[in-house]
């Protein structure tokens, strides 16, 4: 099945963040692709948090959707993930955004994302994988939500390393972008 993924992260090295997921997610899938990086303001949560850096990742898996939603919630946990308030800060937000066939209503999934088609941060880099995707027009649709900036991109391989081993390669740039940091 094909899944498209929103990743973000608003605490400490948000592109390692980035990486580590897009690197298990190559565990799952070694062809993901991943949309350009963007940088926006928190929507939403408690005032006086640090701006998000986002993307979106594609990839083709086997495993059911619940259990994607179980994977991605562990690699959360592994960067530092803790689920202290609603939409607080956060090293690392994986949300499973549309399965290609799939829906879902329950309480720990929802599929497609019930509010994906209401925040730039997910519809800018989604369009860039896959314009049909999301709706025509959906800048004007989407309200006043702050610059919605392009800031670079993660490069690829990405390469998922043996369980128990987490390492990045030094010689491999995490960012094409002033904003690396």
């Amino acid at each position: 099945m094909r899944a498209y993924l929103g990743i973000g992260s608003n605490l400490g090295d948000r592109w390692a963040h980035l990486r580590a997921a897009v690197v298990a997610l190559a565990g799952l899938d070694p062809g993901v692709v991943v949309s350009p990086v963007y940088e926006t303001a928190p929507l939403g949560g408690p005032a006086g948090q640090g701006s998000y850096l986002n993307c979106v990742a594609r990839l083709e898996t086997t495993i059911s959707p619940t259990e994607l939603l179980r994977f991605t919630q562990g690699v959360e946990e592994e960067q530092g993930r803790v689920r202290a308030e609603r939409w607080g800060p956060r090293t690392l937000d994986i949300d499973v955004l549309v399965i290609d066939g799939f829906q879902c209503d329950e309480p720990q999934l929802v599929v497609p994302h019930p509010r994906m088609h209401e925040r730039a941060f997910v519809l800018a880099p989604l369009e860039d994988l896959d314009p049909s995707a999301v709706p025509d027009g959906w800048r004007s649709t989407v309200g006043d939500q702050g610059d919605v900036r392009l800031v670079g991109a993660l490069l690829p391989p990405f390469v998922a390393h043996p369980a128990g081993e987490r390492r990045r390669d030094p010689q491999q740039s995490v960012a094409t972008s002033e904003f690396g940091s």
